[in-house]
C-alpha cells in the first residue's frame, strides 16, 4: 500500500495576509486648505492692508504736517466731536432710509438699521462700498426677499444715492461762488478723450457680451426687469419715495456737516457751505477710485480744503479726525454687530 501523502493544505505555511495600510498623516499643505481658499484670504488680507500701506505711505512722506495735524487733533474741542459723532450714527440711519425705500417689501426697521450699521465695518475690506452692499444682500435674503429684488434693490438704493449727491453738488455749486477755487479738481481735457473712451469702450462690449453670450443674456435681461418693474412700484407709494430720495439728499448733507464739525473743533476758519461743498467735489471728483478706505478721497480732501485756503496741517488734521470719527471709532462696535448678526443668523 502506497504512503499517504500529507494534504497540500497542511503542507504549505499559512498565508499572512497584508496589513491594511495605515491613513497617511494630513500634510501642511492640507490642513491650510485649498489653494483657492488659501488665495481669497490672501486678497482679503491684502484688500484690509491696502489703506493702512498707503496712509503709512503718506504720513512717512508728510512727516511734519502729520504730526502737526495730530497734535492739534489732540487738542480739540471735544463738544465739536460730540456733535461730529451723533451725526455719524445718523447717517446710518439715513442709509436704512435709503434701503427702506428702494425696496417694495418692508423689513423689520431695527435690524435693517443694525444691518447698516455693521456694514460700515464690512467696507474697510472691499472697495467701492462692495462690503457694505454684500451685507445688505445676505441681510434682505435672510428677511425673505428673493434674489432678484434684492439685487434691484441694491442698483435703485446706488442709483439714487449717486444721483441725489450730484443734484446736491449743483445746488451748492450754484448758490456758492466759492466753486472757482476748485478749477484744479476739473480733469484736464487730455484725461477726459481716454476716460470718455475707456467707458464708450465698457459699454460697447457689454452690449456685445449679451448679444453673443445666449447664456448670460436671460439672467441680465430678467434683473433688468425686476428692477424697473421695482423702481416702478416704488415710485407709486409716497412713503417710499420720501425715504428713498429724501435719505438719499440727506446723506451727503449730514457727511459733510460732520466734516465741518470736525473741522470748527479744529479752528478751520472755514463756513459750513464751504466745507460741504469741498466735501461733495472731492468726494465726486475720485469718488469712482476703487480704492479701499476712501484714501483717494481723503487725499482729495486735504487738497480742496487747502485750496480754500486752509493751512495744511489743519486740513490734514481735520480730514484725520472725519475718518477716525466716521470710520476707525465704529469700526469695533460694528464688527461685533456684524458678527452677532452672523451667530444670530440674520445675515
Amino acid at each position: 500500500m502506497s504512503s499517504l501523502s500529507p494534504s497540500p493544505s497542511l503542507a504549505s505555511p499559512p498565508r499572512v495576509l497584508p496589513a491594511d495600510p495605515l491613513p497617511a498623516a494630513p500634510s501642511a499643505d492640507s490642513a491650510s486648505g485649498p489653494p483657492s481658499l488659501l488665495g481669497a484670504r490672501r486678497l482679503r488680507l491684502a484688500l484690509c492692508l491696502a489703506p493702512l500701506l498707503l496712509a503709512a505711505g503718506w504720513a512717512a512722506a508728510n512727516r511734519p504736517v502729520m504730526y502737526e495735524g495730530v497734535r492739534r487733533l489732540v487738542a480739540a474741542d471735544p463738544g465739536w466731536l460730540l456733535a461730529g459723532a451723533g451725526l455719524t450714527g445718523l447717517n446710518c440711519v439715513a442709509a436704512a432710509c435709503v434701503r427702506q425705500g428702494a425696496l417694495p417689501d418692508r423689513v423689520r426697521p431695527g435690524l435693517l438699521l443694525a444691518s447698516q450699521f455693521a456694514a460700515g465695518a464690512a467696507n474697510h475690506a472691499l472697495p467701492g462700498g462692495l462690503g457694505a452692499h454684500a451685507v445688505t444682500l445676505r441681510f434682505l435674503r435672510g428677511q425673505g426677499v428673493p434674489p432678484a429684488r434684492a439685487t434691484a434693490s441694491i442698483g435703485l438704493y446706488s442709483l439714487a444715492k449717486s444721483g441725489a449727491k450730484t443734484g446736491v453738488l449743483l445746488v451748492f455749486l450754484t448758490a456758492t461762488p466759492a466753486w472757482r477755487r476748485l478749477g484744479g479738481l476739473v480733469p484736464d481735457g487730455r484725461l477726459l478723450v481716454p476716460v470718455a473712451a475707456t467707458a464708450c469702450g465698457a459699454v460697447a462690449a457689454a452690449g456685445v457680451l449679451l448679444t453673443v453670450v445666449r447664456p448670460l443674456r436671460r439672467p441680465v435681461t430678467g434683473l433688468l426687469r425686476s428692477a424697473l418693474a421695482d423702481a416702478r412700484e416704488v415710485h407709486t407709494r409716497p412713503c417710499r419715495v420720501v425715504a428713498l430720495w429724501g435719505g438719499a439728499v440727506a446723506m451727503p448733507l449730514v457727511q459733510g456737516t460732520t466734516l465741518a464739525c470736525v473741522g470748527a473743533s479744529l479752528g478751520l476758519g472755514l463756513p459750513w457751505q464751504h466745507v460741504v461743498l469741498a466735501y461733495l467735489a472731492a468726494g465726486t471728483a475720485v469718488g469712482a477710485v476703487p480704492a479701499p478706505g476712501g484714501f483717494a478721497v481723503d487725499a482729495a480732501l486735504v487738497w480742496t480744503l487747502v485750496s480754500f485756503g486752509c493751512a495744511p496741517a489743519t486740513a490734514t488734521a481735520t480730514v484725520i479726525g472725519y475718518r477716525v470719527l466716521t470710520d476707525w471709532v465704529p469700526l469695533l462696535p460694528g464688527t461685533l454687530l456684524l458678527s452677532a448678526l452672523i451667530r444670530a443668523k440674520v445675515l
